[in-house]
C-alpha cells in the first residue's frame, strides 16, 4: 500500500516450496493498495518476476493526505490532511477520493469495492467518536461536502446532519438537554439538503 510517504507494503504469496522461494523462475504474487497519484512505474519495475496486481484505494482517512493531494483529495479533502497531520484539533474523518467519481462516472455506479471501504472507515470513525450512525439514544452526525482541486464557491454543496432520523432525533433532543426545537430544525436542514442536494427536490418547498 503507497501512504502519502509514497512506500509500499504488500503480501507475497510464496511458491509452495519454501526452498525455492527465491528463484525468479517462480513467479510470486504481490498485491498492492495504492492510490491513484502514487503509481510508479519505476517501483514497478523493480519488482522481477513477480506477478503483480493493482487494486485502486477509494477512502482515505484525513490522517492519510496532505496539501500536495488535491487532484485525488479534492480542495477540502487534502487540506483536512494537512491540518491532521499538522496536529490541529481536525474532528476525524474520511475522504472518498476523485478516483471513486471518475469511476463511477465511467460505469455508471459504484466502482467495486467503495462500498466495503467506506463501511469500514465508517466503523472506525463511530469507534473514535463513541457513536453510532442512526443510534436512536447516542447518534453520530456526520457532514457531506463535496470538493473539487480548485474553489468553486456556490457550486458544491453540502448535505449536514446525515444520521438522524425518526428514532436519532429524540436521542440527539435528549443529549441536547431536551431541546426538542433544536433537534427538529436539525433534522429539517438533513431533508431540506439531502432533497435539494441528492434527490433534486426545489428547497422552496422545505
Amino acid at each position: 500500500r503507497f501512504g502519502a510517504g509514497g512506500r509500499a507494503r504488500g503480501r507475497f504469496h510464496r511458491p509452495e516450496d519454501p526452498g525455492r522461494a527465491g528463484e525468479l523462475g517462480r513467479p510470486r504474487s504481490v498485491v498492492l493498495r495504492i492510490g491513484a497519484l502514487n503509481r510508479d512505474p519505476a517501483r514497478q519495475r523493480r519488482i522481477v518476476g513477480c506477478n503483480i496486481c493493482f487494486v485502486t484505494t477509494y477512502v482515505f482517512d484525513f490522517a492519510q493526505g496532505n496539501k500536495d493531494q488535491k487532484d485525488l483529495l479534492g480542495g477540502k479533502g487534502a487540506n483536512l490532511a494537512e491540518m491532521t497531520n499538522l496536529g490541529l484539533p481536525v474532528p476525524p474523518g474520511f475522504t472518498i477520493s476523485t478516483e471513486a467519481c471518475k469511476a463511477y462516472l465511467a460505469q455508471g455506479n459504484d466502482p467495486e469495492g467503495l462500498a466495503e471501504e467506506i463501511t469500514t472507515h465508517l466503523a472506525t470513525l463511530e469507534a473514535a467518536m463513541g457513536r453510532r450512525l442512526g443510534d436512536a439514544a447516542n447518534p453520530l452526525l456526520v457532514s457531506v461536502r463535496s470538493g473539487a482541486k480548485f474553489s468553486m464557491p456556490g457550486m458544491m454543496e453540502t448535505v449536514l446532519n446525515v444520521g438522524l432520523n425518526d428514532e436519532s432525533v429524540h436521542g440527539l433532543a435528549a443529549n441536547a438537554g431536551g431541546d426538542d426545537r433544536f433537534a427538529t430544525d436539525s433534522y429539517r436542514r438533513l431533508l431540506q439538503m439531502f432533497g435539494a442536494t441528492v434527490m433534486g427536490v426545489e428547497s422552496e418547498h422545505f
